[in-house]
């Protein structure tokens, strides 16, 4: 993981917190009892592709039907919820936070896989640092602007690797991927790294977003072919 932050961010950018903050604590705590671990973040080539999968060399374009376009002048990005500090943060806001790289693999739930994506953006685990979830928050709703709603267990929020990404290959994300931004949580099939994202709400209780409803599954473990639920 590289940190690629801009000393010189423009002023409006979150403080660090003291070295005894209550975040610091929380972390401490956190590193203490393994919260947010989620198994390996890389794995040996030979279990790299997840069973019933294929590789791509480009990468399909699937969404709902609409791909909404999203000015960069009327973009914005709300954490509200279960979090000590909500946001709402403008394009120039969220560019200002720090940056970080990953390039990770991607697969989707209709067996295809593309590997080696490079990405940038904001990790997901800074977000957390920021807004401070509560200790009642278990789970993230992700929303996005074409009405698209998904949810994910605080820990897979929280892997090591995802990222809310504003561009890839080096190159700003395109409007038919997700762009302006879109999360990016490698671990899972790809629906629950919602495209154009618009609001992040944290919540006590999980509640199933479009496809979960529709028959997919609440999880979506690739490696354990969690594609469809089992419940009548």
């Amino acid at each position: 993981m590289t940190d690629t932050s801009d000393p010189h961010a423009p002023v409006g950018r979150a403080p660090e917190p003291p070295a005894d903050s209550k975040l610091t604590r929380a972390k401490r705590a956190w590193a203490r009892q393994g919260k947010f671990l989620t198994g390996r973040m890389t794995r040996p080539e030979e279990e790299r592709l997840p069973p019933g999968q294929h590789l791509v060399r480009d990468w399909p374009v699937l969404d709902l039907g609409m791909q909404p376009r999203i000015s960069l002048d009327h973009w914005r990005l709300d954490v509200t919820g279960e979090v000590e500090h909500p946001i709402s943060w403008d394009w120039a806001t969220f560019r200002a936070q720090k940056q970080t790289q990953e390039t990770t693999d991607i697969h989707c739930v209709t067996t295809w896989s593309h590997y080696d994506n490079r990405w940038e953006g904001l990790a997901t685990r800074d977000l957390l640092d920021l807004v401070m979830p509560r200790d009642g928050a278990g789970f993230v709703l992700l929303h996005s602007y074409d009405g698209y709603v998904t949810n994910l267990a605080l820990e897979d929020f929280a892997a090591e690797d995802a990222l809310i990404v504003h561009s890839w290959e080096d190159k700003p994300l395109t409007t038919e991927h997700g762009g302006p931004a879109r999360l990016v949580v490698p671990h899972l099939y790809f629906w629950k790294s919602a495209k154009w994202l618009k609001k992040i709400e944290f919540v006590v209780a999980d509640k199933r977003g479009f496809w979960e409803e529709n028959g997919y599954h609440n999880h979506a473990d690739p490696w354990k072919e969690e594609r469809y639920s089992d419940e009548e």
